[in-house]
Protein backbone atom coordinates (compact mmCIF):
# COMPACT_ATOMS: atom_id res chain seq x y z
CA UNK A 1 0.00 0.00 0.00
CA UNK A 2 2.78 2.41 0.95
CA UNK A 3 4.61 1.60 -2.29
CA UNK A 4 1.48 2.24 -4.38
CA UNK A 5 0.90 5.56 -2.62
CA UNK A 6 4.56 6.53 -3.12
CA UNK A 7 4.08 5.77 -6.84
CA UNK A 8 1.29 8.35 -6.94
CA UNK A 9 -1.84 6.19 -6.75
CA UNK A 10 -4.46 7.96 -4.65
CA UNK A 11 -6.86 4.99 -4.55
CA UNK A 12 -5.52 1.54 -3.72
CA UNK A 13 -7.87 -1.44 -3.54
CA UNK A 14 -6.83 -4.42 -1.45
CA UNK A 15 -8.64 -7.71 -1.95
CA UNK A 16 -8.37 -10.46 0.63
CA UNK A 17 -8.99 -14.19 0.30
CA UNK A 18 -12.03 -14.28 2.53
CA UNK A 19 -13.32 -13.92 6.06
CA UNK A 20 -10.59 -14.37 8.64
CA UNK A 21 -7.55 -12.80 10.23
CA UNK A 22 -6.33 -11.17 6.99
CA UNK A 23 -9.27 -8.75 7.04
CA UNK A 24 -8.32 -7.46 10.47
CA UNK A 25 -4.80 -6.79 9.23
CA UNK A 26 -6.09 -5.08 6.08
CA UNK A 27 -8.50 -2.99 8.13
CA UNK A 28 -5.60 -1.74 10.23
CA UNK A 29 -3.66 -0.65 7.14
CA UNK A 30 -6.51 0.87 5.15
CA UNK A 31 -8.42 4.12 5.35
CA UNK A 32 -11.81 2.68 4.43
CA UNK A 33 -12.82 -0.97 4.73
CA UNK A 34 -15.51 -2.46 2.49
CA UNK A 35 -16.99 -5.89 3.07
CA UNK A 36 -18.38 -7.57 -0.05
CA UNK A 37 -20.95 -10.30 0.54
CA UNK A 38 -23.13 -12.52 -1.58
CA UNK A 39 -26.85 -12.61 -0.77
CA UNK A 40 -28.09 -15.35 1.57
CA UNK A 41 -24.62 -16.47 2.54
CA UNK A 42 -26.02 -18.60 5.36
CA UNK A 43 -24.67 -17.48 8.72
CA UNK A 44 -24.70 -13.79 7.81
CA UNK A 45 -25.08 -12.41 11.29
CA UNK A 46 -23.21 -15.06 13.25
CA UNK A 47 -19.71 -16.06 14.19
CA UNK A 48 -16.77 -14.68 12.29
CA UNK A 49 -18.86 -12.35 10.11
CA UNK A 50 -20.08 -10.54 13.20
CA UNK A 51 -16.50 -9.57 14.04
CA UNK A 52 -15.76 -8.36 10.55
CA UNK A 53 -19.04 -6.42 10.44
CA UNK A 54 -17.79 -4.33 13.34
CA UNK A 55 -14.73 -3.19 11.38
CA UNK A 56 -16.47 -2.66 8.02
CA UNK A 57 -17.19 0.92 7.00
CA UNK A 58 -19.45 -0.11 4.14
CA UNK A 59 -21.02 -3.52 3.56
CA UNK A 60 -21.83 -4.33 -0.05
CA UNK A 61 -24.27 -7.09 -0.90
CA UNK A 62 -23.45 -8.13 -4.46
CA UNK A 63 -25.56 -9.99 -7.02
CA UNK A 64 -28.56 -7.72 -6.45
CA UNK A 65 -29.97 -8.70 -9.83
CA UNK A 66 -32.16 -11.32 -11.46
CA UNK A 67 -33.50 -14.06 -9.22
CA UNK A 68 -31.23 -12.97 -6.36
CA UNK A 69 -32.36 -9.34 -6.24
CA UNK A 70 -35.04 -9.87 -3.55
CA UNK A 71 -32.69 -12.05 -1.50
CA UNK A 72 -29.94 -9.44 -1.79
CA UNK A 73 -32.31 -6.70 -0.63
CA UNK A 74 -33.38 -8.83 2.36
CA UNK A 75 -29.75 -9.63 3.21
CA UNK A 76 -28.90 -5.93 3.07
CA UNK A 77 -31.86 -5.10 5.33
CA UNK A 78 -30.74 -7.75 7.84
CA UNK A 79 -27.23 -6.33 7.94
CA UNK A 80 -28.50 -2.76 8.20
CA UNK A 81 -30.64 -3.80 11.16
CA UNK A 82 -27.67 -5.45 12.84
CA UNK A 83 -25.47 -2.40 12.26
CA UNK A 84 -28.00 -0.20 14.08
CA UNK A 85 -27.37 -2.30 17.19
CA UNK A 86 -23.62 -1.67 17.14
CA UNK A 87 -22.19 1.31 18.96
CA UNK A 88 -21.38 4.43 17.01
CA UNK A 89 -17.77 4.51 15.89
CA UNK A 90 -15.34 7.40 16.02
CA UNK A 91 -14.79 8.99 12.63
CA UNK A 92 -18.16 7.99 11.18
CA UNK A 93 -20.82 10.38 9.87
CA UNK A 94 -24.37 9.77 11.11
CA UNK A 95 -25.35 7.26 8.41
CA UNK A 96 -22.20 5.10 8.60
CA UNK A 97 -21.41 2.29 8.64
CA UNK A 98 -23.89 1.55 5.90
CA UNK A 99 -25.11 -1.34 3.78
CA UNK A 100 -25.58 -1.03 0.03
CA UNK A 101 -26.63 -3.43 -2.67
CA UNK A 102 -24.71 -3.72 -5.92
CA UNK A 103 -24.81 -5.74 -9.09
CA UNK A 104 -21.54 -6.28 -10.87
CA UNK A 105 -23.48 -7.93 -13.69
CA UNK A 106 -25.75 -4.93 -14.24
CA UNK A 107 -23.22 -2.37 -12.93
CA UNK A 108 -25.96 -1.15 -10.58
CA UNK A 109 -25.23 0.69 -7.35
CA UNK A 110 -21.60 1.42 -8.20
CA UNK A 111 -22.10 5.20 -8.37
CA UNK A 112 -23.73 5.12 -4.92
CA UNK A 113 -20.80 3.11 -3.56
CA UNK A 114 -18.29 5.60 -4.97
CA UNK A 115 -20.30 8.55 -3.61
CA UNK A 116 -20.41 6.87 -0.18
CA UNK A 117 -16.65 6.31 -0.26
CA UNK A 118 -16.05 9.96 -1.11
CA UNK A 119 -18.50 11.13 1.57
CA UNK A 120 -16.80 9.02 4.23
CA UNK A 121 -13.29 10.03 3.15
CA UNK A 122 -14.21 13.73 3.11
CA UNK A 123 -15.86 13.53 6.53
CA UNK A 124 -12.85 11.74 8.02
CA UNK A 125 -10.40 14.20 6.51
CA UNK A 126 -12.42 17.24 7.60
CA UNK A 127 -12.83 15.91 11.14
CA UNK A 128 -9.12 15.09 11.56
CA UNK A 129 -9.86 11.39 11.96
CA UNK A 130 -8.04 10.52 8.72
CA UNK A 131 -4.78 12.15 9.86
CA UNK A 132 -5.09 10.63 13.34
CA UNK A 133 -5.62 7.17 11.84
CA UNK A 134 -2.66 7.60 9.49
CA UNK A 135 -0.49 8.55 12.49
CA UNK A 136 -1.65 5.43 14.35
CA UNK A 137 -0.85 3.32 11.29
CA UNK A 138 2.64 4.82 11.02
CA UNK A 139 3.32 4.12 14.71
CA UNK A 140 2.08 0.55 14.31
CA UNK A 141 4.26 -0.05 11.25
CA UNK A 142 7.25 1.44 13.09
CA UNK A 143 6.70 -0.83 16.11
CA UNK A 144 6.32 -3.85 13.82
CA UNK A 145 9.60 -3.00 12.07
CA UNK A 146 11.35 -2.68 15.45
CA UNK A 147 9.93 -6.05 16.59
CA UNK A 148 11.00 -7.73 13.37
CA UNK A 149 14.47 -6.18 13.61
CA UNK A 150 14.91 -7.37 17.18
CA UNK A 151 13.80 -10.88 16.25
CA UNK A 152 16.28 -10.94 13.35
CA UNK A 153 19.07 -9.91 15.71
CA UNK A 154 18.07 -12.54 18.27
CA UNK A 155 17.96 -15.25 15.63
CA UNK A 156 21.37 -14.20 14.34
CA UNK A 157 22.87 -14.57 17.83
CA UNK A 158 23.82 -18.24 18.30
CA UNK A 159 23.56 -18.11 22.11
CA UNK A 160 20.12 -16.49 22.01
CA UNK A 161 18.92 -18.91 19.31
CA UNK A 162 20.12 -21.91 21.34
CA UNK A 163 18.31 -20.58 24.43
CA UNK A 164 15.15 -20.07 22.35
CA UNK A 165 15.39 -23.65 21.06
CA UNK A 166 15.66 -24.97 24.63
CA UNK A 167 12.71 -22.87 25.76
CA UNK A 168 10.60 -24.01 22.77
CA UNK A 169 11.37 -27.62 23.69
CA UNK A 170 10.37 -26.94 27.32
CA UNK A 171 7.08 -25.41 26.23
Amino acid sequence: VALCEAAGFDVVLIETVGVGQSETIVSAMSDIFLLLLAPAGGDELQGVKRGIMEIADIILVNKADGDLKRVAMRTAADYAGALRLLRRREGDPDDFPKVLTVSALEEAGLDEVWDSLLTLATHRKDSGFWAMRRSEQARSWFEDEVRQGLLRRLRADETAEAAMARLRADV
